[in-house]
Formats: C-alpha cells, structure tokens, sequence
C-alpha cells in the first residue's frame, strides 16, 4: 500500500494545477491521496514574519487533526506534497512524527529548510516574491535537496507565457513522477 497526502497553500488549493495533477499522478500510481485542508487562516500575511508563522501553527495543527487516525506504519510508500505554507507543514510534520516518507515541494519558503529534511525534491519559480530565491538555493544546496527553478515564474509556477506554463507544469509533474516512483 502506498500513501500521498497533499497539503495546500494559502490560495492555492487542491484543485489547482500543481496539486491536482500531483493528486492525479499519485492516484494513477497507485498511492492513496488524503487532501489536507486548512480553514480559518490569517490572510495578507506576505511579508508580516509574525501572521506567516501563525498561520504555519494553524496550519499544523489542523494537519495533525486531520491525520491523527492514519497509520503511517501500514503503508511501504509514504510520499507528502506541500504547496507553498503546505511545504513547511509537510518538513514540520515529517520531522515530528518521525515518518519514514518523501517530501515534494512545490514552491517552499525558507522556513521549509530548518527541519533537517533529507529526502525532499523542490520546485520554485525564479520570481518568486514570497521566497528570497538565494536564501532557498542555498538552503537546497546545503541540505542536499533537488531544487528546480523555473525561469520568470511566480508563486504559482507561471509566467506570462500561457504556452510555457504548460511546459513547465508538465515538467513538474514528470520529475514528480520520477521521484516517487
């Protein structure tokens, strides 16, 4: 049995590009998907250190609710998929429940690195405003961790270019594939 719980950003939920096509790749290699999902986040908070790492505390604590009954245990393959917040929540939660799984992330912050993560694949767009790219770069670097960074793309993995958008995203999505695999 294999498992892959995804955990959304603020504004960017599970039916959105990045997350729905993780969910269906998953589905499509036989994983389990769980859709994490938080409610009553502070909103506005780019920029505001003290709203981002409350809405972070919220966020897991809602995670660790959602998944209070999962038996991580009873799968061989346990992969999560984090989405922006959702990326700090994934490293967070792995590190302490010390679980045994991979860990995708799709635009991390910088807070995302301080958990000693290991096995950890990232996808960030070069224009980024909610991460300093350097900071991330570095921070992928040093823990070992694939970052893949996507030219001229925002928080949510586009650019203008509609056309390469679509490249981009089926890049994502392939080297998801091969990652947890």
């Amino acid at each position: 049995m294999k498992l892959a719980i995804l955990l959304p950003g603020i504004g960017y939920h599970k039916d959105k590009p990045l997350l729905y096509f993780a969910r269906k790749l998953a589905q499509s290699k036989g994983y389990e998907t769980i859709d994490v999902e938080y409610h009553d986040l502070p909103q506005k908070i780019k920029g505001d250190a003290a709203m981002m790492k409350k809405a972070a505390e919220i966020a897991i604590a809602q995670t660790c609710q959602q998944l209070a009954d999962v038996d991580f245990e009873a799968y061989e393959k346990v992969v999560f998929i984090g989405k922006s917040i959702g990326t700090v929540v994934v490293a967070k939660y792995v590190s302490d429940h010390n679980i045994k799984a991979k860990q995708v992330w799709y635009t991390p912050v910088e807070a995302t690195f301080t958990f000693g993560t290991e096995d950890a694949v990232a996808f960030i767009g070069g224009d980024d405003p909610w991460s300093e790219l350097s900071k991330v770069k570095a921070a992928a670097s040093a823990a070992g961790i694939s970052l893949t960074i996507y030219p001229a793309c925002n928080h949510s993995l586009e650019s203008a270019d509609v056309e390469k958008n679509l490249e981009f995203l089926q890049d994502v999505i392939h080297k998801t594939a091969e990652y947890i695999d």
